[in-house]
């Protein structure tokens, strides 16, 4: 029998752009240390593995996903890392079409994502990507930039105990932008340049810029789903960050909010305030470094 190996992948927060990943948009993601999956494998003699009939991929066969700060992707991605060193391939495994790795598993379980979550989760840290169709036919992935995560302000997690499932939430929005919506097409296209303004902000650290931002992408998002799909509970943690002038948005599809206090630690002490009256959970944010390693960055392009 050989040694066990143990991985981990981190929750992740969508900043800017989400959800324009599934549209060949743009993002700004990072790692978020506050949670993560560990995925443990051993060699079994009662467990066996068999190759898919088309693929040759491994079939999983149910994850629970936690809504909002990406728990499924983060399950399978670490699963994948154990794989990847279990059987020494991963100098074989280019990193850019991991994320790919990590979805395709995931569609095979019905979970509705886009690459977002998957790239922040295999890179780790604070990441730019661009998901234009250009890319994505060319490559088969997006342009995936590490950025320094210095460079972010501290920032805040705000969740409810019991939050609403993100598994449905792109369903209609996408049927619209499929069919040629032109509200949907627009507004998609300024959600991803928000994250192109983002990191032009993020370098400048012009943070005022930044919660602007991180603002007229909640909005927008508001627009074009609409208070139903988005869900009351959700739409109040936003509601509750801003009542102190916190700027908040999703963190991803609903379930956790990110927020960020232009004012500094007064403004998040009252933040703080607020979200435990509303019996909301808040936490200050723990951004994770870049996770590759030396042989990992030998597999990336260029």
């Amino acid at each position: 029998m050989g040694v066990a190996i143990e991985r981990r992948a981190y929750a992740r927060i969508g900043l800017l752009g989400n959800p324009s990943d599934v549209y060949f948009g743009r993002t700004i993601s990072f790692s978020l240390g506050n949670f993560w999956a560990t995925v443990r494998l051993e060699p079994s003699e009662h467990l066996v593995i068999r190759p898919h009939p088309t693929h040759d991929l491994v079939s999983f066969t149910s994850i629970h996903h936690l809504t909002g700060l990406s728990g499924s992707s983060a399950i399978v991605c670490a699963t994948l890392n154990c794989l990847l060193d279990f059987y020494q391939i991963r100098h074989l495994v280019k990193v850019e079409i991991r994320p790919e790795l990590i979805l395709g598993a995931e569609k095979e379980l019905g979970i509705v994502a886009g690459l977002q979550d998957r790239v922040a989760q295999v890179y780790g840290g604070l990441v730019y990507m661009d998901f234009s169709k250009e890319y994505m036919d060319k490559l088969g992935h997006g342009m995936y930039t590490l950025m320094d995560i210095g460079l972010l302000p501290p920032l805040y997690l705000i969740y409810a105990e019991n939050p609403s499932d993100s598994g449905k939430v792109h369903s209609t929005v996408r049927q619209r932008w499929l069919e040629g919506d032109e509200f949907i097409i627009s507004s998609m296209e300024e959600v991803a340049k928000l994250a192109l303004e983002g990191r032009k902000a993020l370098l400048e650290k012009n943070y005022t810029e930044l919660a602007d931002l991180m603002n007229r992408n909640f909005e927008l998002r508001r627009k074009m789903f609409g208070d139903g799909v988005l869900g009351s509970l959700n739409i109040q943690m936003v509601e509750v960050a801003r009542s102190v002038g916190a700027a908040s948005k999703f963190t991803g599809s609903g379930g956790a909010v990110v927020a960020f206090c232009p004012d500094g630690p007064d403004q998040a002490k009252l933040l703080e305030e607020a979200c435990k009256k509303a019996g909301f959970i808040v936490q200050q944010v723990i951004i994770v470094p870049p996770v590759l390693n030396d042989e990992d960055l030998k597999t990336v392009s260029g």
